[in-house]
């Protein structure tokens, strides 16, 4: 089982990113975050219910660049935070910056 921040919202790493993420059945959306990071802090909330919501629809996690340089790369990632959905392995869409929960809910419509 993947370790946790308080926000229950599973944590995977460079190491753990294919099995957790690129293999998973369902559509998963990634939270590129960082510590230093004040609007990533401010969405971990968010996030949380809306795993917890979703769960059995979306799996959320969470994968800090600063610790998971490879991953961050490998996507481009630039800003924190960024979430990208992927679905079959591959990513289909990318949102930067914090937003309320109503708002994450419309801009992930497509994609769940």
């Amino acid at each position: 089982m993947p370790q946790t921040y308080s926000t229950d919202v599973p944590i995977v790493t460079d190491a753990t990113f294919d099995e957790e993420v690129l293999r998973s059945e369902l559509p998963v959306l990634v939270d590129f975050t960082a510590g230093w990071c004040p609007p990533c802090r401010m969405i971990k909330p968010v996030l949380a219910e809306m795993a917890r919501e979703e769960a059995g629809r979306l799996k959320i996690v969470q994968i800090d660049v600063d610790s998971n340089p490879l991953t961050q790369r490998a996507y481009g990632v630039l800003s924190m935070p960024t979430l990208m959905v992927f679905r079959k392995g591959e990513p289909v869409k990318s949102l930067v910056g914090a937003r309320p929960k109503r708002r994450l809910q419309q801009d992930l419509a497509d994609v769940m």
